[in-house]
């Protein structure tokens, strides 16, 4: 069939068209339209092969849509990650099957595989559509072509340094399409009612690769999509929660899983990275790490939800990571346990919508941040209440740990939001400090672990004088976000959460108040104010805080008016049920890198609070995270 150009989009997308698809070691992002415009192979942060979300024109795209105008509705498949897109055009309609391979231990050991597949699924559902596909990868962030060789049986091969991509297609494909160096894939073909056809992008690195067969009707392919339908809804069915919206709740820990590195256990914050907190703005960062502070509530929803494994093998990757570094803590360390990449920016890279710069790497790797020891002997003295126990070298590691504390909490930081404005002295940070300790002094009284008691409970006591009298402001009647200040921010929420003050406390009471009053618009929070972290430019409401916001309200027994904002925030998801991790409360806009672990943390304890105060959460839930913070 004779080639004939493809029609590029000529803006993008907005963050909430997207959709996820992975594997638990990489992830694509799917656009209502059928492109594929991100993804980074072989590792989450590995350098960006698709990377058109980021610039239309030089990112590259794998795209997949029916030749004319169409309407669309999507959804995942019941319980798993695989995404259906449906088109419907003048002429018929077209489905759109995305998903990676994936399968159990057994089945991968009685078959070859790549490391990675991507598979789509084409069928027309009714009448005719004419298809076009456009394959176009532009290795290292578009950085350089990768020209298609054919390979006849095999399909066609694009070389990107150590690894080969393998493209099998059972639409015809022929290099060109409007591409001026020749290096995009392009074809067209006509599907009429009941026709399928399969494509596979095959990833290998550094051996020979195992490209399995599509099989002439697409037999094979249909068979590892049907293996892979089904190892999602086996995991999916483990989910122990039966409470209220147990869809959303089961969507959001689909989508943790998905961001789940399986070789380590670590949990990135997202799969991206520069999608921006503002359109056009400078607040554009590279998610694809994982982040100590996430660790306590990423772990209670997993254990909470029943994923015991999961738990345990976050909290093995947690505490390996810390004991690699003989110094202070970092924030975030990559799937491995090490310092991320320094930070640098992208240049030939035009940014979303403009937004730039495109960096890669995050500098926050360097900040002190006190709050970080508190989420992390949180995690351990967690999992040592649902029954798990510490190793003697984990147990060192957590004395070591409170020494730490001890001698740092006095210190200024750069604090949980990560500005960049300097370190002060952040009433949460000397909170989480106080966390710390008061964690492993329980610890200690059941034989846990081995510390000087005296000496922690003498410092706990010191840091709570510190924060009632520094971090109290009696004219606002309020805590505030640095010893001495003035102002609130939404982390004075977790006071209460995690057990620090009784949510019912007159000065607890007051504080959610004002933090409501000067962060919330409807029903979103801002994590500060605008314009207080030493950036340019603005940002939107952060996800993650509205949730904390309906948690404290259930936890305090405000049933009704905790479930009410629940349902609220979840109708800010896009109709996935995924978020990002702001939300413009103008437009309902998503922004920030898609999808965010945190805010699905986020909506996971959320649901689990509001269920317990219900009075029938699920028996996993009772003993979680929620409940032993009270």
């Amino acid at each position: 069939m004779p080639d004939r150009p493809q029609r590029l989009p000529a803006s993008y997308a907005p963050i909430a068209d997207y959709a996820v698809v992975g594997d638990c070691r990489c992830a694509a992002l799917v656009s209502k339209a059928g492109s594929l415009d991100w993804l980074c192979a072989p590792r989450f942060d590995s350098p960006a092969i698709f990377a058109a979300i980021l610039d239309a024109q030089r990112g590259g795209r794998f795209s997949i849509r029916p030749a004319g105008p169409f309407a669309v509705s999507r959804r995942y498949l019941e319980g798993t990650n695989l995404l259906a897109t449906t088109f419907t055009t003048a002429r018929g309609v077209l489905r759109l099957t995305d998903a990676f391979a994936v399968a159990d231990m057994a089945e991968r050991r009685r078959e070859p595989r790549p490391d990675h597949e991507l598979l789509r699924k084409l069928e027309c559902l009714e009448g005719e559509v004419e298809v076009e596909v456009c394959c176009d990868p532009r290795p290292d962030f578009g950085a350089r072509p990768a020209r298609p060789r054919d390979r006849r049986r095999l399909g066609w091969a694009f070389e990107i340094g150590p690894q080969v991509l393998y493209l099998q297609s059972q639409i015809p494909l022929a290099p060109g399409g409007g591409s001026p160096d020749g290096t995009r894939l392009a074809g067209q073909a006509t599907l009429g009612a009941g026709e399928r056809r399969y494509l596979s992008l095959a990833f290998a690195c550094g051996a020979p690769a195992a490209i399995p067969p599509l099989g002439a009707a697409g037999e094979h392919a249909e068979v590892r999509l049907e293996r892979s339908r089904r190892w999602w809804q086996a995991w999916s069915g483990r989910c122990r929660y039966e409470g209220a919206r147990r869809e959303a709740v089961l969507r959001s820990i689909l989508a943790l899983k998905l961001l789940t590195y399986a070789p380590s256990g670590a949990v990135v914050a997202a799969p991206t990275t520069s999608l921006p907190e503002e359109l056009g703005g400078s607040r554009n960062w590279d998610y694809r790490y994982c982040w100590l502070r996430d660790a306590s509530w990423t772990l209670a929803a997993f254990f909470d939800l029943g994923y015991q494994e999961e738990g345990k093998a976050f909290l093995s990757w947690l505490l390996d990571a810390t004991r690699l570094h003989h110094r202070e803590l970092g924030a975030l360390y990559d799937l491995f346990g090490r310092e991320p990449a320094a930070e640098r920016e992208l240049g030939h890279l035009a940014g979303y919508r403009g937004s730039r710069p495109v960096r890669v790497g995050n500098a926050a790797a360097g900040q002190l941040q006190l709050d970080i020891y508190g989420e992390l002997i949180e995690s351990a003295a967690d999992f040592v209440r649902r029954g798990g126990e510490l190793d003697s070298s984990q147990a060192r590691l957590l004395a070591r740990l409170g020494d730490l504390v001890c001698r740092l909490w006095r210190s200024p930081d750069e604090g949980i939001w990560e500005k960049r404005s300097g370190r002060f002295h952040h009433t949460y940070s000397k909170m989480m400090c106080w966390v710390a300790l008061d964690r492993l002094l329980d610890l200690a009284k059941s034989g846990r672990v081995q510390v000087d008691v005296e000496r922690l409970g003498r410092e706990r006591a010191e840091i709570r004088t510190a924060i009632e009298s520094r971090g109290w402001n009696a004219a606002l009647a309020s805590y505030v976000d640095v010893f001495d200040g003035e102002g609130v921010d939404a982390s004075l929420l977790l006071f209460g959460i995690y057990g620090y003050c009784d949510e019912g406390s007159p000065r607890f009471a007051s504080t959610v108040a004002r933090v409501e009053r000067e962060l919330g618009r409807d029903d979103l929070l801002y994590r500060y104010p605008p314009a207080s972290d030493g950036l340019p430019g603005g940002e939107s409401a952060f996800v993650l805080c509205g949730f904390w916001a309906v948690e404290c309200l259930a936890r305090r027994g405000e049933v009704e008016p905790a479930m009410a904002r629940f349902d609220h925030l979840l109708a800010f998801a896009n109709d996935l049920g995924l978020y990002a991790e702001e939300i413009d409360p103008a437009t309902g806009a998503f922004r920030g890198n898609f999808p965010q672990a945190f805010s699905h943390v986020g909506l996971i304890n959320a649901a689990l609070a509001i269920a317990e105060a219900q009075g029938r959460s699920s028996p996993a839930a009772t003993a979680g995270k929620t409940g032993a913070r009270a």
